[in-house]
């Protein structure tokens, strides 16, 4: 049994003409007829059944060319392995991000890349880090972007940029008044929060460890005045529910409403949020994590500082 032979029988099964299938195949009507022939023999079975101008499937037939279709897809798949490793470049590379980073970044990203590397498409994913780090780990995902603090064995990381946090609230908010925002405002208002499992969450309670919503002994408050992402409590400020600390990624002017909302700085020092890549020590195309992590640095986000790989900052819990 041959590569070629699978690729004949599902040749004459697709046009139900061995004619018309060797001309598919690039090969004469005999050779086709003789290695199909040659197939049936070795199996010990019809796999079709020859009619008056049309050929049709036995029931055997059916199950034995849906398996040789499998089989020849994963021969391709195998050249492109083997394609792959000689060229890193080519081939699609599995990108995974957290929520608060993935809409604010593969826009910007994707041009960039598609001129460095236009024969390696990404294939997105978002979720929270625990999840990609499990498809990470089982070869889910090639690469993942995260946020520090992130040690996991196995796995290598490398620092994207660093970013702070803003206010955002509805323009005609009382706070506008001021120039930058206090620790005693977020402690006096509605704080939006990302829901359970998200990190960044944490990390703004770690920036403001006494905010807490209003109402916080109203668990079903508590519940209503979180969001599933940041785009969702973007939109309940505007809507007047309260205020949310934003990453400033986030902040930019193609996803802000000027005539709804604006932001603020902190006033105190906060930690900073930094981004990284995470990928296992195995992945067999380091050039390719290179040359996102190019990519990625190329992008000019707003309000993002390249991150020094050799200078340490403190970061929020994530």
């Amino acid at each position: 049994m041959t590569l070629n032979e699978l690729r004949y029988i599902v040749a004459v099964a697709q046009k139900r003409h061995f004619g018309h299938a060797a001309e598919a195949c690039y090969v004469s009507q005999p050779t086709l007829s003789v290695a199909v022939k040659k197939l049936e023999e070795e199996l010990g079975v019809g796999l079709f059944e020859r009619g008056q101008g049309e050929v049709s499937l036995t029931v055997a037939g059916e199950r034995i060319v849906t398996q040789a279709q499998r089989v020849l897809e994963e021969a391709g798949m195998i050249r492109q392995l083997a394609s792959q490793s000689v060229d890193q470049l080519v081939g699609p590379l599995r990108v995974g991000a957290i929520h608060t980073v993935g809409p604010y970044l593969f826009p910007h990203l994707m041009p960039v890349l598609n001129r460095q590397a236009g024969e390696m498409p990404l294939v997105i994913r978002e979720n929270f880090t625990g999840a990609l780090t499990e498809q990470l780990k089982q070869g889910d995902m090639d690469v993942i972007i995260i946020s520090y603090p992130y040690e996991e064995p196995g796995i290598v990381t490398r620092p994207l940029y660093d970013e702070s946090f803003s206010v955002l609230m509805p323009i005609r908010h009382p706070l506008t008044v001021f120039e930058s925002v206090t620790l005693q405002h977020l402690l006096d208002e509605n704080v939006l929060l990302l829901g359970e499992g998200h990190c960044f969450r944490e990390q703004v309670k770690r920036i403001c460890p006494g905010c807490r919503l209003k109402s916080n002994s109203d668990g079903n408050l508590q519940k209503n005045l979180e969001g599933d992402s940041l785009e969702t409590i973007r939109y309940m400020v505007a809507g007047g529910i309260g205020i949310t600390v934003l990453p400033d990624t986030a902040v930019g002017g193609e996803h802000l409403r000027w005539d709804l909302l604006t932001t603020r700085p902190l006033a105190f020092e906060s930690p900073l949020r930094r981004v990284a890549l995470a990928w296992r020590k195995s992945f067999p195309r380091p050039h390719a994590i290179t040359l996102l992590w190019e990519s990625i640095r190329a992008c000019n986000l707003n309000g993002a500082t390249l991150a020094d790989e050799h200078t340490q900052v403190e970061t929020a819990v994530g």
